[in-house]
């Protein structure tokens, strides 16, 4: 079997412009495993802390120090591997190293496993008979914390396109969409400047309901039906809206307040009126029996608790 003979990090810029690491896991002096580390704006507060001091220079600088200790480990082993980045880090959540270090070593590894078997890595994760594509979603409108003030408190609205018959046609029906958009956003608020919020979708003034309206009309625009062709989901990042003082969840650019119940029948309305194929975090981080009842209630929607912790 393979084993690491190298492993280097390196500070990179991620699409936000910030800084992020990325690191490198050579196996055999020949097979190459590099991940970089993604980061999101809008965080849980149980999740793994990114970086030590909110910058990979500290995680990198450990990094470095500590490099040896993974040195002939198969890629694959990811319980020694895991092993020693928690005696590095003894703390519960990555605040000495950053769970972005540890996370691209992990992956990183992985690749380097998979090449080393002259595998791809989705098939050393996981052997079937038959593989598929995923279907991809893209951002088309941003709100939240992706976006500025005016914009819908919903944080992203996406679009998939799981009628296509290839990932290429999937693909090419997303930036469709996204592109015709902007042109109903357009004749809907002559004063639209193009906007876009920090991952590419457009950026409108509007309240959420609006914003899945026109989301809805440019679907109809290019002859396409909701929930056959293409389909909607929703990232509501609730608990950005979440007020554990008030236990309300506060809308504060529409203007209105959700009690627990009320969030629920709030997100299920949307759910079922725009016949969404994706819900994500409808409610807040640990409101699991919530999370539950929307499971229950949505078999064929994919509700998923991205900051469920």
């Amino acid at each position: 079997m393979a084993k690491i003979t190298s492993i280097k990090g390196r500070i990179i810029h991620n699409s936000r412009g910030t800084k992020t690491i990325e690191v490198d896991v050579i196996s055999d002096n020949q097979y190459l495993g590099r991940t970089s580390a993604p980061s999101g704006a809008s965080v849980g507060k149980y999740e793994a802390i990114s970086f030590p001091d909110d910058g990979p220079e500290e995680s990198l600088r450990i990094l470095n120090e500590n490099s040896k200790k993974f040195l002939e480990f198969e890629p694959s082993d990811l319980k020694s591997i895991d092993e020693t980045l928690k005696s590095i880090d003894k703390t519960s959540n990555y605040s000495k190293i950053g769970g972005a270090l540890a996370y691209a070593i992990t992956i990183a590894s992985m690749e380097s496993a998979s090449k080393a078997v002259g595998k791809q890595l989705f098939e050393l994760i996981s052997e079937q008979n038959e593989y598929r594509f995923p279907i991809p979603i893209g951002n088309i409108l941003g709100g939240g914390v992706h976006a500025g003030p005016g914009t819908p408190d919903i944080q992203e609205i996406l679009i998939s396109a799981p009628g296509a018959k290839t990932i290429r046609n999937a693909i090419e029906t997303n930036f469709k969409v996204h592109k015709e958009l902007r042109n109903v956003i357009e004749k809907a608020d002559p004063s639209f400047t193009n906007g876009r919020g920090d991952e590419g979708g457009w950026a409108p003034k509007c309240d959420n309901e609006k914003a899945l309206e026109l989301c809805a009309k440019a679907c109809e625009n290019l002859g396409y039906t909701l929930g056959k062709e293409v389909s909607l989901g929703v990232d509501f990042a609730s608990s950005t809206q979440w007020n554990e003082e008030k236990h309300l969840y506060v809308y504060e650019r529409a203007g209105f307040e959700n009690t627990p119940e009320k969030q629920i029948e709030f997100a299920a309305n949307i759910i079922e009126k725009y016949k969404l194929i994706y819900a994500e975090d409808a409610v807040h981080e640990e409101a699991f029996g919530d999370m539950s009842e929307l499971v229950s209630k949505f078999p064929k929607t994919m509700i998923a608790g991205d900051d469920l912790t």
